[in-house]
């Protein structure tokens, strides 16, 4: 039996990519852990505590990277720890679908690159319909952390670049999953290509912004909330991919003052810090 642990960190958004195909996000520090083992025999079995997970997802990202030939005589066992809530913008798909790529890479095709890694992630995403562009944004910004500009349909960062250390995400995640209709974002799509062109000029925090009161109009959620947040001192807030959770980003001092804001709200804050580092994958 062979075996290897990847190490995926999540992300949040700075602009959405649905309207335009283009995006930009920022590495959190909440991460995923994803341990792989390969032994004679055949089928996949996925060990997780979070029911959310799409296991489909993972099936075509295996498929994706391990040959044929090795698929057909290999029993996969997936286990899968996450600090990261399935189903709220966080990015976790494209965390854990990084991970299985990395992992399956190491194991059967050493010499990958971590563009080729990254798009196997991606094609599984759209073909598992987990994403309607694939998120080449968000599978960057989990990546290699940090703050990543991208244009999702060409699949090529625009701009890459560490953040400050300095500062963290107050995550707010609402009790109810409910999410807002996506496609109707592209009525925004000039306000959106206006915010990514601020982030591709890493004004990435005036993008969030507006990436923030765009969206929440659109995805169910209160701009009232995102407007107290900035008024509160957030260098950035937003609702973070289609929702429904809300990131605001601030100095670490004046969190207290925007978890206040999200506590008359029905469901959980989750504070974290900023990622820089790239993800890491080893044999055990």
């Amino acid at each position: 039996m062979r075996a290897v642990s990847a190490t995926v960190n999540g992300a949040v958004s700075i602009v959405n990519a649905i309207a335009t195909g283009k995006g930009a996000t920022l590495g959190i520090s909440k991460k995923i852990n994803v341990e792989i083992e390969a032994s004679v025999g055949s089928g996949i079995t996925i060990e997780s505590k979070n029911k959310h997970l799409s296991s489909r997802l993972i099936n075509s990202v295996i498929k994706k990277i391990v040959p044929k030939n090795e698929f057909s005589k290999t029993k996969f066992r997936i286990y899968l720890n996450s600090e990261i809530p399935t189903g709220y913008g966080l990015k976790s798909s494209s965390a854990v679908s990084s991970a299985v790529a990395m992992g399956c890479a190491k194991l059967f095709k050493p010499k990958m690159n971590d563009f080729e890694i990254l798009c196997s992630g991606v094609d599984a995403s759209i073909e598992t319909k987990v994403s309607l562009t694939g998120a080449y944004d968000d599978a960057c910004a989990c990546y290699y952390g940090g703050f990543v500009v991208t244009d999702n349909y060409k699949r090529k960062i625009i701009r890459s670049e560490r953040c400050q250390n300095d500062i963290s995400a107050i995550i707010f995640i609402p009790k109810s999953r409910k999410r807002g209709n996506v496609k109707k974002l592209r009525a925004l799509t000039n306000v959106f290509e206006e915010a990514w062109n601020l982030a591709k000029n890493s004004d990435y925090w005036n993008a969030m912004k507006i990436n923030g009161l765009a969206t929440s109009i659109i995805l169910n959620s209160d701009p009232k909330i995102i407007f107290k947040l900035i008024q509160e001192g957030a260098l950035g807030a937003s609702v973070s991919g289609n929702g429904p959770s809300i990131a605001a980003i601030g100095k670490k001092k004046i969190i207290p003052k925007l978890d206040k804001i999200f506590s008359s709200l029905e469901g959980s804050t989750m504070i974290a810090g900023i990622n820089n580092k790239k993800a890491e994958v080893h044999e055990l």
